[in-house]
């Protein structure tokens, strides 16, 4: 059997008068991320581990910010034409394990709701999806809530 793993990490920067989409989820909070898509930053590093996994290069490669057809586009659009493309060279997802990095909002509530999202664009169980957050302790752009970050690892396997 086959397997292969990539990484993926992102970064928006926050500010208001944005929605805040993390996950597949919109999210209640007086900032969102600021991004030529809807800048759903855990969805952008998963597209990237996705693609990695594959040396298919990154997220900016097929999706690029100076491309107006991605002016605003909802990024579950963007993880299913990367899933597409996975399982189009034969492969599928075993697992994904991701951290957001970000001081407000608490994300915990929503996490479910993200992995049911995630689950069922990449045709797994909501148990092979690991989302967990943490914070810098206030310290750096995560910290003074200029930014947020996102982290995902995949392991995908060579269908038969």
């Amino acid at each position: 059997m086959s397997y292969r793993i990539g990484s993926g990490v992102d970064f928006h920067q926050l500010t208001e008068g944005r929605e805040l989409w993390i996950g597949g989820v919109q999210i209640p909070h007086y900032k969102g991320a600021l991004g030529h898509s809807d800048a759903d930053v855990l969805i952008h590093a998963i597209c990237d581990a996705l693609l990695g996994a594959l040396s298919l290069g990154d997220i900016g490669v097929h999706f690029p910010n100076t491309d107006p057809a991605y002016k605003n586009i909802d990024s579950k659009i963007l993880l299913q034409k990367t899933m597409s493309m996975i399982r189009d060279r034969g492969y599928r997802l075993v697992n994904l394990d991701s951290t957001l990095c970000l001081e407000k909002p608490k994300i915990k509530q929503w996490v479910p709701g993200m992995q049911a999202v995630i689950a069922g664009i990449l045709e797994v169980d909501t148990a092979d999806i690991s989302i967990k957050a943490t914070t810098t302790e206030t310290m750096g752009f995560a910290g003074r809530e200029e930014g947020l970050m996102a982290y995902a690892t995949v392991l995908l396997e060579k269908v038969k």
